[in-house]
């Protein structure tokens, strides 16, 4: 009897090689060998084999190789004798030093970065229009000024819309030529506009939810972290709710907002976003506009830290740069250490909490210290009032009915150009009256100021 062939159920992974550049002179967050480490879990996430790797020290890239013209023949006798399909940069490459190295190394290995492999992950993983939409946006700006005849693909997805633009597994496809190449930059061009418009409509429709949310008087909380530190299993055990949990970078991407009952008859929404990482790419930044201002509109953050890894106060540093890149360093935020299951010496967590100024530990997946978070939140959301000086507009009349409502107004004076108010609102208030605040050392008084009686 002749025996049944099978085929395999999935296709072999790519074969993909490392290389990783330490520029001296250069800091970045995570150790450079960490780095590299970090780069291994992005590729075997985007469902590539890492087959081995290269690594190189250096005052500055080489203007056209990027790596030295030695290492260069170095890396392509590496990379053949691994048989490796794909050869990756830790560093991101700038168009020219991509197709300097494509020519150096031939034709049968694709040249990426780590930028073409986070874009990559995003594509898989999201599911929402909104998601689809935002990271093919990211990919056709990444891959405008990488145009070559190579990249031609690219354009006839921009024009029938069909496939994954910019996965690893079409990168790097042989197109008509370089007579073409300005006809597909223009469809690619084409495309990135159309793509915006849709975003702007996406935006637009979200800072109407965000209206509707406040007028609701529900306070609004967002989880941010580095990827993979446990927000979402955090909301699944705060909301009682079955979000998409893996043990891998970037396991879910599209948020979810979900209702959570606080003590004493309080609630909040919490909001799960996509986690951060270092060297994030500008183009992700800049797509995710529409998703990432709901951080920065939000009363609190709560920034989700893995205390059990062993880069977690870089991990957090590399979080709050991102903050500050969207404009959200200024919303109240609580740090939650977690995963403190994970660690031999939970002295080690209480002595963490020490670093930030509004801590908690806790083990999402246990459920321990849940109890002290849900303290810490009802206390900063509803029973925290925080200091204020504002000059609201008169247009601005749903503000200062919400500071007479809920705050303590302490000093009210009318002004040619608005209302001048001093006192204390809940600090879940604090972001909204930003953008008015007086600063020390700003003039309080106009010339027509009249005091009223408070």
């Amino acid at each position: 009897m002749q025996k049944k062939r099978t085929t395999p159920t999935t296709p072999p992974r790519e074969r993909a090689f490392l290389v990783g550049v330490e520029l001296r002179g250069h800091e970045q967050l995570l150790p450079f060998e960490d780095s590299l480490k970090e780069l291994s879990l992005l590729c075997a996430t985007a469902g590539l084999e890492v087959v081995g790797e290269l690594t190189q020290k250096m005052g500055r890239p080489n203007a056209v190789t990027f790596i030295g013209s030695g290492k260069v023949e170095e890396l392509k006798a590496l990379a053949d004798d691994a048989l490796a399909q794909v050869i990756v940069f830790d560093n991101e490459l700038s168009p020219r030093h991509q197709r300097e190295l494509e020519e150096h190394i031939g034709e049968n290995i694709r040249i990426l970065d780590r930028t073409a492999i986070i874009l990559d992950i995003f594509a898989q993983h999201a599911q929402t229009n909104e998601g689809q939409l935002q990271v093919k946006l990211a990919q056709y700006e990444y891959f405008l000024p990488r145009l070559t005849g190579q990249w031609t693909h690219l354009a006839r997805q921009a024009g029938g819309g069909g496939g994954r633009s910019g996965s690893t597994g079409g990168v790097g496809l042989r197109g008509p030529g370089e007579t073409q190449l300005e006809v597909d930059r223009r469809a690619v061009r084409h495309e990135i506009a159309h793509l915006k418009d849709e975003l702007e409509k996406v935006r637009t429709h979200r800072s109407l939810h965000r209206v509707q949310r406040k007028r609701s008087r529900i306070p609004t909380v967002v989880l941010v972290g580095y990827t993979n530190a446990g927000k979402s299993t955090l909301l699944n055990k705060l909301a009682k709710a079955d979000i998409y949990v893996a043990d891998q970078l970037f396991a879910t991407l599209d948020p979810t907002t979900r209702r959570v009952e606080l003590s004493g008859g309080y609630q909040a929404l919490f909001t799960d976003t996509v986690g951060f990482i270092q060297k994030l790419p500008t183009t992700l930044v800049a797509a995710f506009r529409a998703t990432l201002e709901e951080i920065s509109e939000a009363d609190l953050l709560l920034h989700v830290v893995d205390i059990s890894h062993p880069n977690a106060m870089n991990q957090a540093e590399a979080v709050h740069e991102t903050l500050v890149e969207i404009d959200a360093e200024n919303v109240p935020v609580i740090t939650v250490l977690n995963k403190i299951d994970r660690l031999s010496d939970p002295e080690a967590a209480r002595n963490a909490v020490e670093h930030f100024p509004q801590a908690v530990a806790i083990s999402a997946r246990t459920g321990e210290g849940i109890d002290d978070l849900l303290g810490m939140l009802r206390s900063t959301l509803y029973e925290t009032f925080t200091p204020i000086l504002i000059r609201l507009p008169y247009q601005q009349g749903q503000l200062i009915s919400l500071f007479h409502e809920f705050g303590q107004v302490e000093r009210l004076v009318h002004g040619r150009k608005g209302v001048l108010m001093q006192g204390r609102i809940p600090g879940r208030f604090v972001a909204q009256f930003k953008p008015w605040q007086v600063k020390p050392g700003e003039k309080e008084k106009e010339e027509d100021d009249v005091p009223m009686a408070e």
